[in-house]
């Protein structure tokens, strides 16, 4: 038997935990699973809480404060949890603002400000914002999840931080709630330090040191910025206050500077041999005013090529890019002032982009770096710590050329980006951290003197954390950091908010996770061969960077589909990693495998792999969930759902011969519920409508559609859902095929073993695999292309089965022969009938994330469509909706998704080729929908072809 710790304090905590819950609206939560969720954020560090509150209410965070300082309890806040300083965790309570405190109270277009919780997300106040032709300046490139909160503690800056300005610098006034429950409204103006008692006193006795070791350039964020406190700066408190990571007081309310947004920006991307190269090339820059100087190794380009997700945009050659934006009052004019800055660069390649798709994808890759970066060249994990340094952009070039230097000599790696016009710097390095700390704080230690040598800061917008607190005496004098412990002192003199970090630091190599995690090895499940065979390694692909947090369906974006119906951080792509995380270091999670906090961040994960396909890490938690589904229940009772629904082909097969019996009990809502409840799904489904017959029983559509000897030759895979469920598709797929003038084979019986996957049957899978590669093999050997009809069977052959089967060498050939029947069409020379139609396409999951949609969209604009992408799962996901407990969150996510599309476009008809989504809409709107062949076909018959 396991035995169960017993937490230090626990009675204490208890009775904190009591009192809360007494007191408070919002949600308290000291399970192990939320203390696993917020143990870390996007940094190293872990440093599971005692108890998790989501506030409601200023009055639930002033009871908060109230009730943890009498306990004896730290309080941390907490955003989007993207710090990758460790700035968001702490051992006592952690308040998590974004859940409810997340309002924007106002946008005034008149004084250009903009009134906000701590809660609100970057992103939602830009689209506020918006209408008004404003926007808030900084834009780190987490934007899209974190929060307003979290910059203002950072003191965050982004890529356009160098017209703009720091958040310090666009903060009007903000409303902090000191340890002692006093409300401080802290704004600027002689009388500003009038409201901390002793803070005047402390700025006259520090001027001489103030002045000459602080704010000495614009990106010197480390520390406390007590620059804003001298009389010549405007005695300005609030902009202080920024950048104290939460150690000073806990904001309750700001109100921002807001600038008018650039009208039509282009791009002037720039090729050097280097980095150092490029940063040699900024100051000639700088005369121009761009709005953004970014660089970015060439390497993360080729990371994105490699992964083949993300179509990179035509850019210069070279080791390093710079990408420089400029504004214009018109597109012309901007892209002529481009021009100019590139003409007058020693780039020896350049390129200029109009504002539009293409530059927004290169601003989206700029954006993904810091994921894009956790894996080397060599495919080796690197780590934050030393990613936020910054030097005066005249000494940039230097900097980067013996950071370089210092990488060689301590065996490490590391690929570079970030605001190079501000002499902002971001890394990730390769340190060995599965064994421990010690080449992480050797290096980081004389990386902290070089940059402190040149004139620079260790942080220069992420804050210090737990990363660069201890390392601070490299860059400032006993009397500077004197003068900061003063400063602390007078908000916080017990220490109670965020202790460890800035002031009575933490040693940077304290609570580091990843060595703390036990190797855990694949065996008879996945492969995990992008890991080396390492499920350790794989789970802890996830450094926090939270973009599963985001909603990004307005960009086209599918991840992730449950945290988007839920908010809540267990149902994250982020949340679901760290409970395996923490599975896996035995710490809050200590059952392994079978640990009840894992299955229930599992547990609404609809395994549509989006974040496999978005996430810049390359986690991939439908295999995660898989792989602990299978090692959880191996040699043991399943649930009922796994031998029903998990086993769906099987009983495809046995119920055809009883296609009138299965269709009048659908019919009877008692007897329908009754075989629900029995199959262990939601007695709220449907039964599938089966066939008079299944394809496979159709010996006339079986038969070989033989063409010239110089015809395309295809294999038309017709899967389990298309011959047992809607046989209409495999024959439209002939017909089609046929008319493109192709050689047809048809094979049935193949199955790709998808709801054995999914359910963590992966005997039962390999087994079904194995079958499938004997059955398809032969004629991919002969020189058939393998063509797919239902996306989710497609994707499994084209990914899962080299997972599952990596040692047998048909799985790779295979799986590269396997086409969609838009990817095969696009391939030859075909010309597509004309549908003059409107479609709302609904793209299936697994077919977005594994395949890609492209050669469909461009088949549809071959044949003149117009069309309309609903982005987002549909939330069927196969078993996942039709599973009892997912129906609520099943049925959110469509009508957040595909239904609201549908109720916004009446006209259009839809096209889903994927068998869950158009059961989904059926069911849950009573839409017809149809699979791309049978558009293609229809248009076919009218036509006449």
């Amino acid at each position: 038997m396991t035995s169960i710790a017993v937490r230090p304090g626990q009675k204490s905590v208890s009775a904190l935990v009591d009192e809360l819950r007494s007191r408070l609206e919002g949600d308290v939560d000291d399970s192990s699973l939320a203390r696993a969720l917020y143990s870390s954020d996007a940094s190293n560090y872990r440093i599971p809480p005692e108890v998790v509150v989501l506030p409601r209410s200023r009055e639930d965070v002033m009871a908060t404060v109230d009730a943890a300082r009498r306990h004896g309890v730290s309080v941390t806040a907490r955003g989007g949890g993207t710090s990758m300083a460790g700035n968001s965790i702490g051992p006592g309570v952690v308040l998590d603002f974004s859940r409810y405190l997340n309002r924007i109270l106002s946008v005034d277009p008149e004084t250009k400000t903009a009134v906000v919780e701590p809660g609100v997300v970057f992103a939602s106040l830009q689209k506020a914002c918006e209408p008004f032709g404003l926007r808030f300046g900084p834009d780190p490139a987490s934007g899209s999840r974190c929060t307003l909160g979290g910059m203002i503690g950072n003191n965050a800056c982004g890529s356009h931080a160098m017209a703009y300005g720091r958040t310090a610098d666009n903060v009007v006034s903000l409303t902090f709630l000191l340890p002692s429950g006093e409300i401080l409204e802290a704004s600027s103006g002689p009388e500003a330090l009038d409201a901390v008692p002793g803070l005047a006193d402390l700025i006259t006795q520090n001027l001489g040191v103030i002045r000459t070791e602080f704010g000495r350039f614009s990106r010197q964020v480390s520390g406390y910025s007590l620059e804003h406190l001298l009389p010549e700066n405007g005695r300005n408190l609030a902009a202080a206050l920024v950048g104290t990571e939460g150690t000073c007081g806990i904001l309750l309310e700001a109100t921002l500077r807001l600038v008018d947004k650039a009208e039509a920006p282009a791009l002037a991307v720039l090729g050097y041999p280097d980095m150092g190269s490029a940063a040699d090339d900024v100051p000639n820059l700088l005369p121009f005013s761009p709005l953004a100087l970014e660089g970015l190794d060439t390497k993360l380009l080729e990371a994105v090529r490699q992964q083949g997700k993300t179509q990179v945009p035509d850019v210069p050659d070279g080791g390093c890019l710079l990408i420089a934006e400029v504004p214009g009052g018109s597109p012309d004019e901007a892209a002529a002032t481009a021009q100019r800055l590139a003409d007058a660069s020693s780039a020896h390649d350049t390129k200029v982009i109009p504002a539009g798709d293409e530059a927004e994808r290169l601003w989206r890759i700029r954006e993904d770096a810091s994921g894009l970066a956790g894996r080397t060249a060599a495919g080796v994990q690197a780590w934050p710590g030393w990613e936020d340094s910054a030097v005066p952009p005249e000494q940039l070039g230097d900097y980067l050329r013996r950071l370089d230097a210092l990488m060689d000599q301590e065996g490490v790696t590391g690929t570079a980006y970030g605001h190079l016009g501000d002499g902002c710097v971001h890394l990730r390095v390769d340190f060995p951290l599965e064994r421990d700390g010690a080449v992480m704080r050797r290096f980081l230690e004389r990386a902290a003197a070089l940059a402190a040598e040149l004139g620079g800061s260790l942080s220069g917008e992420h804050g210090d954390g737990r990363a660069r607190s201890e390392l601070l005496g490299a860059m400032y004098s006993p009397e500077a950091l004197h003068a900061m412990r003063a400063f602390k002192g007078l908000f916080d003199p017990e220490d109670t908010f965020n202790p460890g970090v800035i002031v009575r630091p933490d040693p940077v190599d304290a609570h580091l996770r990843r060595p703390r995690a036990t190797a855990a090895h694949a065996a008879n499940g996945f492969a995990f061969s992008d890991d080396d065979g390492s499920i350790t390694n794989a789970v802890h692909r996830c450094v926090g960077v939270g973009k599963c947090r985001a909603d990004l369906r307005g960009q086209g974006g599918f991840m992730c589909p449950s945290f988007v119906a839920t908010h809540e951080e267990k149902d994250s792509t982020r949340g679901r990693a760290r409970a395996l995380q923490e599975m896996l270091n035995g710490g809050v999670v200590q059952l392994g495998w079978r640990s009840p906090e894992v299955h229930e961040a599992l547990d609404l994960c609809l395994s549509c792999k989006a974040c496999a396909n978005e996430c810049p890490t390359g986690i991939d938690m439908a295999t995660y969930k898989s792989e602990t589904l299978y090692r959880t229940y191996r040699g043991r009772v399943r649930p009922l759902s796994h031998y029903t629904l998990g086993r769906l082909p099987q009983w495809l097969r046995l119920a055809a011969p009883f296609a009138p019996i299965a269709n009048a009990v659908g019919r009877v809502a008692p007897l329908r519920k009754a075989v629900l409840t029995l199959m262990g799904a939601d007695t709220r489904r449907s039964l599938p409508h089966l066939p008079k017959a299944p394809f496979r029983w159709d010996l006339s559509s079986r038969r070989r559609h033989a063409a010239p000897p110089d015809a395309p030759q295809v294999l038309l895979w017709v899967d389990t859902f298309s011959d047992a469920l809607d046989p209409g598709i495999p024959r439209a797929g002939i017909e089609v095929l046929a008319a493109a003038g192709c050689d047809v084979e048809i094979s049935t019986g193949a199955c790709c073993g998808l709801t054995y996957i999914s359910t963590g049957q992966l005997p039962a899978a390999k087994a079904r695999l194995r079958n499938t590669l004997d059955t398809l093999f032969p004629h991919v050997e002969a020189g058939r292309t393998v063509v797919g009809l239902e996306p989710s069977c497609t994707a499994t052959l084209r990914s899962d089965l080299v997972e599952l089967l990596p040692e047998d060498p048909r799985s790779a050939k295979l799986a590269a022969s396997v086409k969609t029947v838009a990817e095969f069409l696009t391939s030859i020379d075909w010309t597509p009938p004309h549908l003059d139609e409107r479609l709302l396409v609904q793209p299936h999951c697994h077919h977005h994330s594994i395949i890609g949609y492209g050669a469909d969209q461009a088949l549809l604009k071959a044949a003149g469509c117009d069309v309309e992408i609903s982005a987002g799962c549909c939330g069927l996901a196969g078993n996942f909706g039709m599973e009892k407990g997912h129906y609520e969150v099943s049925t959110m996510i469509a009508q957040g998704g595909i239904l609201a599309k549908a109720g916004a476009a009446p006209d259009r008809d839809l096209l889903a080729d994927g068998f869950s989504c158009r059961t989904q809409v059926r069911d849950l709107a009573g839409l017809e929908s149809r699979h791309l062949v049978q558009v293609l076909a229809d248009a076919l018959r009218r036509e006449g072809r």
